[in-house]
Parts: structure tokens; C-alpha cells; sequence
């Protein structure tokens, strides 16, 4: 797996993260100040602190509009993820999902 996709599985390792996309994937693009209402017990830092994770793994893009910053889902890093899992599930017995034998235990 590569750096890429280790971050993107580590923001999706999160609860709150998970739900943050999840409410872009249904209501499409927002501000930020709107995952306030979603996650109610999180402090707006530590929303923004979530919002920076999921923009550094690439799960989700931000432009300003004056004050506001808006967040909208990024199709590619879930794709990659996506894409990984399915070659992963693919893979033939004793072999990883890019050909190479998996280790034992």
C-alpha cells in the first residue's frame, strides 16, 4: 500500500471523519462552520482539526468564498481506496492485491 492510501485508510480510521464525508457524499458541498450541527460534541477546532486531516489525505477539497471556507468530497483518494480493496479482494490465495505473496503469520 502506499503512502497515499495509508493516509487515506488512517483519516478513514475516524468516526467523526467518517461522517464528515458522509454528509458531503449526501448534501454535497458545505462550510465549514455546518459539521458543527453534525458533530455537536466537537469543538469547532477540533472539527477544523478533523476537516485538515481529510484535505491532507485528499478526501476532500476546500475553496474560500470571502470568509467561508467551503469543503466538497474528492472522488479520487476514495477512488484509489476503493480501487485497492476490489484488487485486493481479486487477488488469487497467497497473493496481495498487486501480485506480490502476502506474508504468513
Amino acid at each position: 500500500m502506499t503512502g497515499s492510501l495509508d493516509a487515506v485508510f488512517a483519516a478513514l480510521s475516524d468516526p467523526a471523519r467518517r461522517l464528515i464525508l458522509e454528509t458531503l457524499g449526501r448534501r454535497g458541498a458545505r462550510p465549514a462552520g455546518d459539521f458543527g450541527v453534525v458533530l455537536p460534541h466537537l469543538s469547532q477546532p477540533a472539527v477544523s482539526r478533523h476537516l485538515k486531516v481529510l484535505r491532507e489525505a485528499g478526501l476532500v477539497t476546500v475553496r474560500a468564498e470571502g470568509a467561508v471556507r467551503i469543503y466538497a468530497l474528492s472522488p479520487t483518494a476514495l477512488g484509489a481506496a476503493a480501487a485497492w480493496l476490489v484488487a485486493l479482494s481479486a487477488a488469487p490465495p497467497g497473493k496481495s492485491a498487486h501480485g506480490e505473496p502476502r506474508l504468513e503469520r
